[in-house]
């Protein structure tokens, strides 16, 4: 099977998202929680490293994840990859 140009950029496209949405999602798994016992401050009432473990990072993923179906979305779209609507 022979690979167009379209799908090379397609791919390309996809491989450059999931690479900025993962290094998101490492410095908000990672770097924010090894560094969290040197943010001391209150935020709405809470220490806010108890607030970004428990609250924040879930916001990011679900963010991630939802920014990913549309832009993906788009580039079906764009590329001609788009399932038809049933």
């Amino acid at each position: 099977m022979q690979i167009t140009e379209a799908q090379k950029a397609y791919w390309s496209k996809n491989l450059s998202l999931t690479a900025v949405l993962l290094a998101i999602w490492f410095v908000v798994t990672f770097a924010i929680g090894y560094f969290a016992r040197d943010l001391n401050f209150t935020f709405f009432g809470w220490p806010f490293s108890f607030w970004v473990g428990a609250q924040g990072a879930l916001i990011v993923y679900v963010v991630i994840i939802w920014f990913y179906a549309r832009t993906m979305n788009r580039y079906d779209q764009e590329h001609g990859f788009a399932e038809e609507d049933v």
